[in-house]
């Protein structure tokens, strides 16, 4: 009897691991999905820039030509 009651113990062990496990895994796939979905956007907003940039003809703008006047 005692033989059983070790190996009901074990098996719950192992169930409650696999469900813990199944959970972090559906976690880290939910962060993956955002984080892909992250990426997608920023390669497009970085094809919008490219695209801005090349139509502004390619002219590189100096940091000072945002200056106010007074400086």
């Amino acid at each position: 009897m005692q033989n059983t009651e070790l190996t009901d113990k074990r098996l719950m062990e192992l169930e409650i691991k696999a469900s813990f496990t199944e959970d972090l895994l559906e976690q880290l796939n939910q962060t993956i999905y955002r984080q892909q979905q992250d990426i997608d956007r920023l390669a497009r907003e970085i094809g919008q820039l490219i695209l801005q940039a090349q139509s502004s003809g390619g002219a590189i703008r100096n940091a000072s030509d945002d200056l106010p006047p007074h400086y």
